[in-house]
């Protein structure tokens, strides 16, 4: 995600806002969807499935890049080696395995070279999408992917930013980079990118340990425009080391784990000239949610949903082969049809006429009231 500074509703406020009583069945519930129930489901296309954008690639080499924090980094080639679609710094892919499951990896090789991709994995306790890629992808696997997609554009130039009322002085903004552990992966193109066009920049990159952290030799030739701060050694960073000696009117993009990314949501509240861009690695946090029930159409059970859990948690414990992948509703690999009650969107793709017809990503949403019943 990609956003400038509108801070007060970072993270996500993903509670209901009114009571809502269950006084309609359910067929009349879903009247208005008839025309999808007379096409006895059948959508534009199955979810999870590639989409239109999906090609085959070739895994040609695998090399582990963090010996702590197990990460591995795949080269990605067409079979016949032909050009692959063009990718700017903070795009990724998404990846169907083997298996079938869906993921999704910022890229993070050069954007200039046409005929390759590089991604990099860190193996996640009780994932299953690392575990197949580290444990039984090897060079020569064939994988899905589609895009690239990109949802954390480095849209910042090096364009004057005013200071003073007067007009007198100008001078051209300056990105401030802040990365933890797997999170430098969309960071390090836009390196490059910045450096290409002379923009003014720094980076912190944060990690447990330098064991744990990918791709530090990359960082080296950046010299002290670069600060490695590691845990084991200096302690958690500071919020003011994260930001370091950002100035008015310029850039900061964060990538990294939920907490730092709300360190620094809170840290720049009070710098509305500052621009705030971030992607966050993991589910977002559900602040002041309410509990509600979530009934299974098609099996008939019926589920409570914690204040503080989502939907698709709560759903794969019943249904363990619901699709997911980004898990923070922007992929739509969660999509799920919605029959009885109202939904708090809180995605960041569906479309109103989507969200008209009672889709929604259960990733992140929720109900308004004290029910759904959704099409599972």
């Amino acid at each position: 995600m990609s956003t400038p500074l509108g801070l007060k509703d970072v993270p996500a406020d993903l509670y209901g806002k009114r009571k809502h009583e269950r006084a309609l069945t359910l067929m009349a519930a879903v009247a208005p969807r008839l025309p999808w129930l007379a096409g006895l489901g059948v959508r534009g296309r199955e979810l999870g499935s590639p989409t239109v954008d999906a090609q085959q690639l070739i895994v040609r080499a695998m090399a582990l890049v963090a010996v702590d924090d197990d990460v591995v980094s795949l080269h990605l080639r067409a079979p016949d080696n032909t050009p692959l679609p063009r990718w700017w710094p903070g795009a990724h892919l998404q990846v169907q395995l083997p298996s079938g499951l869906l993921r999704h990896y910022s890229l993070c090789g050069d954007p200039a070279d046409t005929r390759s991709y590089r991604i990099a994995v860190r193996r996640v306790p009780g994932g299953a999408g690392s575990a197949e890629i580290h444990e039984r992808l090897a060079p020569g696997a064939t994988i899905t992917v589609a895009g690239p997609r990109n949802a954390f554009p480095l849209i910042a130039a090096n364009h004057p930013a005013a200071h003073g009322s007067n007009g007198g002085s100008t001078q051209s903004r300056s990105i401030r980079f802040v990365a933890g552990g797997i999170g430098i992966t969309p960071i390090l193109p836009m390196l490059d990118y910045a450096e290409q066009r002379e923009i003014r920049w720094s980076l912190i990159y944060a990690g447990r340990s330098r064991e744990s952290m990918p791709f530090l030799n990359e960082l080296e030739r950046f010299g002290d425009r670069v600060t490695i701060h590691c845990d084991d050694v200096d302690g958690p960073p500071t919020p003011a080391q994260l930001a370091g000696e950002i100035e008015e009117a310029d850039a900061l993009y964060c990538c990294g784990p939920p907490s730092m990314i709300h360190t620094m949501a809170e840290l720049l509240t009070d710098y509305p000239t500052i621009e705030f861009h971030f992607e966050r690695f993991g589910t977002p946090p559900i602040i002041d949610g309410k509990a509600f029930d979530v009934e299974l159409f098609r099996g008939g059970e019926v589920l409570h949903i914690p204040a503080h859990r989502s939907v698709l948690d709560v759903v794969r414990e019943a249904r363990p082969n619901v699709r997911y992948a980004c898990k923070q509703g922007f992929c739509g690999t969660c999509l799920t049809r919605t029959l009885v009650g109202n939904v708090e969107h809180r995605d960041h793709r569906l479309t109103p006429a989507q969200r008209q017809h009672g889709e929604m990503l259960i990733c992140v949403s929720r109900a308004t009231g004290d029910r759904l019943i959704l099409d599972l």
